[in-house]
């Protein structure tokens, strides 16, 4: 006689054996998918540049040049010729042609060689290989294709 109970149970055991068969076989398929791909990181070289205060210093030379005194004299004769005389009307101009001459006189501009200082920034370079991407390498139907990504 026929068992129903042992004809499923092949069929249970059949479908067992293909599940447990397919299993193993996607699970071989990124192995075999693996050997066909490659990663590689790409590397840069970049120069870094650090700044940092520094102070120059050069000898000029200097004409000497009185004019800038004068004109301060005159500005203040000017000013005062104008408060002294209130009355008279060219206190102001005469004011400002001696204080003029006096500022000129009594200047201490001289001509020569004078150190001149400022500051300046200057930069310390220095070369430093960095990340720049990677690319992935794999083959498909036949044909090598590159992607470009970043980590």
């Amino acid at each position: 006689m026929h068992n129903p109970f042992n004809q499923v149970r092949a069929y249970l055991f059949m479908s067992l054996l293909i599940i447990m068969g397919l299993i193993i076989v996607t699970s071989c398929t990124p192995a075999i998918a693996q050997s066909n791909v490659s990663i590689q990181d790409h590397y840069k070289d970049v120069i870094m540049q650090l700044p940092k205060r520094v102070e120059v210093c050069e000898n000029k030379t200097v004409s000497g040049d009185k004019t800038g005194d004068a004109l301060m004299g005159a500005i203040i004769g000017g000013i005062i010729g104008n408060n002294v005389t209130k009355n008279l009307p060219d206190g102001g101009t005469a004011g400002a042609i001696i204080g003029g001459m006096l500022g000129h006189q009594n200047s201490d501009a001289q001509g020569g060689t004078r150190r001149v200082c400022r500051e300046e920034t200057r930069y310390t370079e220095s070369q430093e290989r960095v990340y720049s991407h990677s690319t992935i390498s794999f083959l498909y139907n036949g044909k090598i294709h590159k992607v470009r990504f970043q980590k």
